[in-house]
């Protein structure tokens, strides 16, 4: 899709800054303009069965690359650098020379590979931001039910990481575990509360 100055122009976005578990995942797109799925838009407007299919059009026809930022790195860096990284790495996993980006928000990375814009409320505003958005979604999505399967008592296979009350629940009956991120607030309340009771952190694996 052809957009900034004639270059071809990749969608960015990300899912998952704020569940209390899990990855970031950042998406980069370029749509090809002869085979753009219908009905793209913003991720969270989607039925999960309607980005589901989305994402499976997205895979099929467009120049896709995704980047993965670990609990590790958000605890290391934050949630915000992580997801910067996660917009370098993907964007650069294109391997399309001069391309340009659009990003979804309010910041551009420093050390960004190439020409880039912000825009904020893109995954609503345009097709290769909400392209990004849908595969961005569904790649967490699909991670966080992976690990559901493991950690059986988070939920996470319905709530996905997210501070639900059910999530809540579960981490202050049964500690937290490898896969949450101890540097958001929530969780350090957590793992307070366990201390005081003379608990471990158990990682929960059933």
């Amino acid at each position: 899709m052809m957009d900034l100055h004639g270059l071809p122009v990749a969608g960015i976005d990300e899912a998952g800054r704020g569940p209390w578990a899990g990855p970031v995942v950042v998406a980069a797109v370029i749509l090809n303009p002869d085979r753009i799925p219908e009905g793209l838009n913003d991720s969270k407007l989607l039925t999960a069965q309607a980005r589901e299919d989305r994402y499976q059009e997205i895979m099929a026809t467009a120049c896709v690359a995704i980047a993965i930022g670990q609990v590790g790195r958000i605890d290391r860096d934050n949630i915000l650098q992580a997801s910067l990284w996660g917009m370098r790495l993907a964007f650069r996993g294109l391997q399309v020379p001069q391309a340009a980006a659009l990003i979804d928000g309010n910041l551009i990375p420093k050390r960004f590979p190439g020409k880039a814009r912000a825009v904020v409320g893109g995954d609503g505003i345009s097709l290769s931001v909400a392209a990004a958005s849908i595969i961005a979604k569904v790649t967490r999505d699909r991670i966080m039910v992976k690990l559901a399967k493991r950690y059986r008592r988070y939920g996470w296979e319905s709530n996905k990481g997210y501070g639900t009350p059910e999530h809540a629940r579960a981490v202050q009956q049964h500690g937290v575990c490898t896969h949450h991120r101890r540097s958001f607030a929530p969780i350090q309340r957590a793992m307070r509360i366990l201390a005081k009771r003379g608990e471990d952190e158990p990682t929960i694996e059933g």
